[in-house]
């Protein structure tokens, strides 16, 4: 009797490459899992990212509205106005109710001339320094703003270009020179600021002539100043 031989169990013919190519689709599946699972996160973080801006710009517009409604409201019921005569470019802008006004318009070279001051407007031939002056004068721009020059290189004054917001974009309107410091020639202890600003063929000269005015001059007069050019 012939001894028993051994049992073979080699696998079939071409598993190795069966499993090879199993494996082979195995890594490319997971490959393609992770890069979509990239992807989609990218699309979440894309749209969230849209989503914030979209919401930051809503917020961003909803408190520009709210601001200038509260700047609305607060004109109406802290402020009056002042408006000039058309033949002279219709010069308005908004000043706190609490002022007194006395407005010269008398004179044909001096179309506005104007003192402003809590409560009572003092004597204007004294060395009151007034919370607000304005004058509309056929001077020269330039000539006005030369007469800073010295001033200037004394550094008693500054100067820097303004162009009051609301004649931002209006067509023939020129920046003017916002001065701050010794403004007044007469009283050289007095600081303040003055706008010099070219309107039609005249020139504006609008200042407050202390600096205890100065919010309510930058925030109310600048801020709604305005004229037909």
């Amino acid at each position: 009797m012939n001894p028993q031989q051994p049992v073979s169990y080699n696998s079939a013919p071409g598993g190795g490459a069966k499993n090879t190519v199993i494996m082979i689709l195995l890594v490319v599946l997971l490959v393609a899992s992770l890069g979509f699972g990239a992807w989609a996160y990218s699309q979440i973080q894309s749209y969230k990212n849209d989503s914030d801006k979209k919401i930051a710009a809503a917020l961003a517009a909803n408190k520009t509205a709210l601001t200038k409604e509260a700047q609305d409201n607060f004109d109406k019921t802290n402020t009056k106005p002042f408006v000039g005569s058309s033949t002279y470019g219709s010069v308005s802008f908004n000043y706190p109710k609490t002022w007194s006004a006395y407005v010269d318009t008398t004179s044909a070279s001096e179309p506005i001339n104007a003192y402003f001051h809590p409560d009572q407007v003092p004597g204007i031939n004294g060395s009151t320094a007034y919370a607000l002056r304005v004058e509309l004068v056929s001077n020269d721009y330039s000539q006005i703003v030369q007469q800073f020059n010295g001033n200037l290189t004394q550094r008693t004054v500054t100067s820097k270009a303004y162009l009051p917001p609301k004649l931002n974009g209006v067509a023939n309107v020129q920046p003017g020179l916002l001065f701050s410091g010794q403004i007044n020639s007469r009283d050289q202890t007095q600081r303040g600021t003055l706008l010099v600003i070219k309107v039609r063929d005249k020139t504006l000269e609008i200042s407050t002539q202390s600096n205890s005015y100065l919010n309510d001059f930058t925030n109310v007069i600048l801020a709604s100043l305005s004229f037909a050019p």
